[in-house]
């Protein structure tokens, strides 16, 4: 290195930006000579591009000192205050599933202790059922050139008003209207539903049962007969070859028997202990203690057959992310097909999202139509007084509309992320695949030819692929 002193700092040293404006870097453009600095220097160099915060003047220390040290890297001088994003708003139930666990509880012999049969969220007309938290606010941060850094607000929740219950003028609360039992119904949708309760089997001495509420059958439901409840059912005994449908959760203690026909549907979740020739679909979770045998079983997000056995055995399941069993297959290579990333049901929901939005937008048109023709005679002073009332509605109903729209396409990019993403969707073998065993990620398919054991199969780089199951 030459003796050669630099004196002109702007050719030995260059100040860039990242280019959100939040970190400044200092990197030096000539490496021969000696250099002197002073701190002073370098935050006239830094002033010069504008830098004027979070400038960490430790480093300016450092570099002064000993600039050679800081020839080769590029040296962050100068760090903005991140913005700090507003939490969103969010619903508390306070009855329903939001605190239980989602793993029923098992006894010593593997069977289902359902204490929710004996123990209803019975509520009283007028009762509190749930409440609405606002969003907090977020805090903006300023980049290295004192400029704002927006933060994202946090998004205000919504009560999902089902039937019988209120929200207060405040929408706050959200009020039982009706004696009876809180139920969620699908999309989450809060309901109060009065309850219907067989002491006993549903044979040809009670009939079919359609109920706008839940059912509790204390004993089992035979086959044949069709139960339709508009809130959960509760079986305390099991499901013979019956048609049983609920638009919440459907929980059986003892299990499915279904010999092909029938079909058990929840728009939520089902528990039960196992399912044998059976058709069962979910919109939500199906959780099984023992087994599923030979059973046709959908679920909108997950299977999990887990217990003393969980077992899994021929058949097909299909689950939209994800399908844990203890055991899949069995050591005779019985055909057992595993699915997962399967989303028929948001799919749907974007088609049913689509339609809302071109109502949503022919009716703003319309209102916007009208709205123009109102501030025209408004602004040449010949608006009546009736016509006033009725400019002052159309804005009410503009805003409100324009906010549903905005809600509707943010759902709808949501659910398109959704859909592309197949990262999360996985196939667990807590204990054993075997052989036999046929594993769908959304388009791709692998066989499995050889039991392997502890794995998760998931789709990483084009292809389906064993890792390490990680309970």
């Amino acid at each position: 290195m030459s003796n050669e002193q630099i004196t002109n700092l702007d050719e030995a040293i260059q100040v860039d930006l990242s280019e959100d404006k939040m970190s400044a870097y200092l990197i030096f453009k000539r490496v021969e000579g000696t250099i002197q600095l002073t701190v002073q220097d370098l935050e006239k160099m830094l002033n010069g591009r504008g830098v004027k915060h979070g400038i960490q003047q430790d480093i300016l220390n450092m570099i002064s000192a000993r600039p050679q040290d800081f020839f080769f890297t590029q040296n962050v001088v100068a760090i903005g205050t991140p913005a700090r994003n507003g939490t969103d708003g969010y619903i508390k139930s306070l009855y329903g599933e939001d605190d239980q666990s989602r793993k029923p509880a098992e006894r010593s012999d593997g069977s289902v202790d359902y204490r929710e049969v004996a123990q209803l969220a019975n509520v009283k007309a007028g009762q509190l059922i749930a409440e609405r938290y606002p969003p907090l606010p977020g805090i903006n941060g300023t980049d290295v050139t004192g400029g704002e850094v927006r933060a994202k607000e946090g998004k205000e929740a919504h009560f999902k008003v089902g039937k019988n219950v209120v929200v207060n003028a405040e929408k706050t609360g959200l009020y039982a209207a009706m004696d009876g039992l809180v139920t969620k119904t699908e999309k989450d949708k809060l309901n109060v539903f009065p309850v219907y309760e067989v002491n006993g089997d549903v044979d040809y001495h009670i009939g079919n049962i359609d109920f706008v509420g839940t059912v509790v059958i204390r004993g089992n439901v035979l086959n044949g007969f069709k139960i339709r409840a508009s809130g959960d059912i509760r079986v305390t005994g099991g499901i013979e070859g019956a048609e049983v449908e609920s638009d919440g959760s459907i929980e059986i203690s003892g299990g499915i028997i279904g010999n092909n026909k029938g079909l058990v549907k929840a728009g939520r979740s089902i528990k039960c202990s196992f399912i044998q020739e059976g058709i069962v679909q979910a919109n939500e979770d199906i959780l099984v203690t023992q087994s599923i045998m030979h059973s046709n079983v959908k679920a909108g997000r997950e299977i999990v057959c887990m217990g003393s056995k969980g077992l899994v055995v021929g058949g097909t399941l299909q689950a939209g992310d994800r399908i844990t069993a203890r055991m899949i297959g069995n050591a005779m290579s019985t055909a057992t097909s595993i699915e997962v990333g399967v989303r028929p049901e948001l799919r749907q929901e974007l088609n049913d999202l689509r339609a809302v939005i071109r109502t949503l937008t022919e009716s703003l048109d319309k209102t916007d139509k009208a709205l123009a023709l109102l501030n025209q005679l408004a602004a040449t002073g010949q608006l009546p007084p009736q016509r006033m009332t009725m400019r002052l509605q159309l804005n009410a109903t503009r805003k409100q509309t324009a906010e549903e729209l905005q809600t509707a396409k943010e759902s709808i990019l949501e659910i398109e992320k959704m859909l592309e993403d197949t990262s999360s969707a996985r196939v667990d073998g807590v204990h054993t695949i075997y052989g036999g065993t046929k594993i769908v990620i959304g388009r791709y398919t692998r066989f499995i030819k050889d039991s392997v054991q502890r794995v998760s199969f998931r789709f990483i780089d084009g292809e389906i692929v064993p890792v390490p199951y990680i309970g």
